[in-house]
C-alpha cells in the first residue's frame, strides 16, 4: 500500500446518508480480479446512463470535482452488503479519504485494510463541510494521520480518533501481511524457543 501520512486535495461532497456498496460499485462487476482498475466501476449506475455515455448531473463528472480525493458524506455512507470492492472502487478511482458521521461497520474495516481511511466526525461537522464544498465546488481540506486532524477550507481544526495499529499501518502503507513480515524475526525466535522447551 501507498504510505499516508498528510493529504490535502480537493472533497466530492455527496450529501446523501445511506449511500451503499451497491450504489458504490453495482453488483455485477463483483466477479472481476483484483487486478482489474475497479476505479472505472466507481458509481458506476449514477455516472453513466445505459449507453455508457456521462451523467453531467453527477459530481463526479463535473470538472471541479474529477481530482477530488476526498469523500464527504452524510450518516452511514458505505452500508449495505460486505463487499470489499467498494473500497477498492473508490481507492482505484484515486480516492484516499472519506468522512462521515458514521459508515457501515464492514465497509469501515475493509477501508482500513485496503489503504482508505474512514474519519468519523460529528454530524454538524460534516454538514458544515458539504456546505462548504457545495458552495465553492474544488475546495480543499488537510487529513493530517500523524497528528489525528482535519483542517477544513476555513481553517478549523478537528480531531478524529483511529486505532493505534491501523494508524500505523496507513502510515507506513502496510497490509497486514507485510506488518507481520516486519515481525519474521521475533516469531522465528519464538518458534525456536517453543520448539526447544516443547520438543
Amino acid at each position: 500500500m501507498q504510505p499516508f501520512p498528510h493529504l490535502d486535495a480537493a472533497i466530492l461532497p455527496i450529501a446523501r446518508s445511506n449511500v451503499d456498496t451497491d450504489q458504490i460499485i453495482p453488483a455485477r462487476y463483483l466477479q472481476k480480479p483484483r487486478s482489474d482498475d475497479f476505479g472505472q466501476f466507481l458509481f458506476r449506475d449514477l455516472r453513466f446512463d445505459k449507453e455508457g455515455k456521462e451523467n453531467p448531473d453527477f459530481l463526479l463528472n463535473k470538472q471541479a470535482y474529477r481530482q477530488a480525493r476526498i469523500v464527504v458524506a452524510q450518516e452511514n455512507f458505505g452500508c449495505g452488503s460486505s463487499r470489499e470492492h467498494a473500497v477498492w472502487a473508490l481507492h482505484d478511482y484515486g480516492f484516499r479519504a472519506m468522512i462521515a458521521p458514521s459508515f457501515g461497520d464492514i465497509f469501515f474495516s475493509n477501508a482500513l485494510k485496503n489503504g482508505l481511511l474512514p474519519v468519523v466526525l460529528p454530524a454538524p461537522v460534516t454538514a458544515r463541510l458539504l456546505e462548504m464544498a457545495q458552495a465553492k465546488p474544488g475546495i480543499r481540506l488537510i487529513v493530517d494521520l500523524p497528528a489525528q486532524t482535519v483542517t477544513a477550507p476555513d481553517g478549523v481544526v478537528h480531531r478524529f480518533d483511529i486505532d493505534a495499529f491501523s494508524k500505523k499501518c496507513l502510515v507506513e502503507g502496510l497490509n497486514e501481511i507485510d506488518y507481520t513480515l516486519q515481525k519474521a524475526d521475533q516469531i522465528t525466535a519464538f518458534e525456536q524457543h517453543h520448539t526447544t522447551a516443547y520438543p
